[in-house]
C-alpha cells in the first residue's frame, strides 16, 4: 500500500514550548505509524505577543502580567515542561533573567527557509538556541546562526533580515491563519481538512491520522 501523501500545517511561534511538545508528540505518532506517510511539514507564523518591544521583557514578569500566574504557579509550569520535553528528547533550560522577546524576523526567516526546504530543521534550531542554549531569537545575528548551522547561505539569510522583504508576506499568513480562528498554538491541519489544536499526546495523533488514513481509502 502506497504511503499517503499528508501535509501538514503548523502554525506556531517560536517561543512557545507547548509548540515543542506538540511537535514532539506529532513526531512520536508518526514513528508509531512507519512507512504509511508522505509527510510535507509547513510552519505557519504565529506571535505569542506580536507587540512585544525590541528588549523583550522577564518571562517570569509577562507570565505574570498576561495569565496573572504567581511565581509558585509559573515554576510548577516550568518543571511540567520540562519533564515532558525531557521525555520526548528536549531540554528546556529555563533560567533567572530569561525574557520573552519579539519573534517577527525568525517567522520572516522561516517563511524564506521554506523555499529551501530547510524549514522544519530551522524550527528545531530556533527551538533550540531559545529554550536550550538561552540566546535571544530576537537578534539577527543569533538568527543568521542558526540559518547557516542548517545549511542555509549566511548572505542571504542576513539580506533577508536586513532587507524586511519578506515581512509583508508573513504579515498575510499570520491574518490568514487569524482569520480562521486559530488564536492560539500549537494548532497542526492535516490536508487542510482535519485539525489536532494544542500540544496533544501522540494516541492523539494517531487517531486522527489513522482516520484521515480511513477516509482516504473509502
Amino acid at each position: 500500500m502506497a504511503a499517503l501523501n499528508l501535509k501538514v500545517d503548523i502554525v506556531s511561534d517560536v517561543v512557545c514550548p507547548w509548540c515543542v511538545i506538540g511537535y514532539k508528540q506529532f513526531e512520536k505518532a508518526l514513528a508509531a505509524l512507519p512507512g504509511r506517510f508522505d509527510v510535507a511539514v509547513h510552519w505557519r507564523p504565529f506571535e505569542l505577543n506580536p507587540n512585544m518591544p525590541p528588549e523583550g521583557q522577564d518571562l517570569r514578569e509577562h507570565i505574570t502580567q498576561k495569565y496573572g500566574s504567581t511565581a509558585e504557579q509559573s515554576q510548577q509550569a516550568r518543571s511540567r515542561l520540562s519533564s515532558i520535553g525531557e521525555s520526548l528528547g528536549f531540554h528546556f533550560d529555563y533560567f533567572d533573567g530569561m525574557r520573552v522577546v519579539n519573534t517577527f524576523q525568525a517567522h520572516q526567516l522561516l517563511h524564506w527557509a521554506e523555499s529551501h526546504d530547510k524549514q522544519t530543521e530551522l524550527k528545531m534550531a530556533l527551538f533550540k538556541a531559545f529554550f536550550s542554549e538561552r540566546q535571544d531569537v530576537s537578534d539577527a545575528d543569533v538568527l543568521i546562526s542558526a540559518a547557516v548551522a542548517v545549511g542555509l547561505p549566511e548572505t542571504d539569510a542576513r539580506d533577508v533580515i536586513s532587507s524586511g522583504r519578506y515581512a509583508d508576506a508573513v504579515r498575510e499568513d499570520q491574518r490568514w491563519w487569524l482569520d480562521r480562528e486559530i488564536h492560539a498554538v500549537p494548532a497542526f491541519i492535516f490536508n487542510d481538512k482535519y485539525s489536532v489544536l494544542g500540544a496533544q499526546e501522540a494516541e492523539t495523533f494517531v487517531r486522527v491520522l489513522t482516520k484521515l488514513e480511513a477516509k482516504a481509502a473509502a
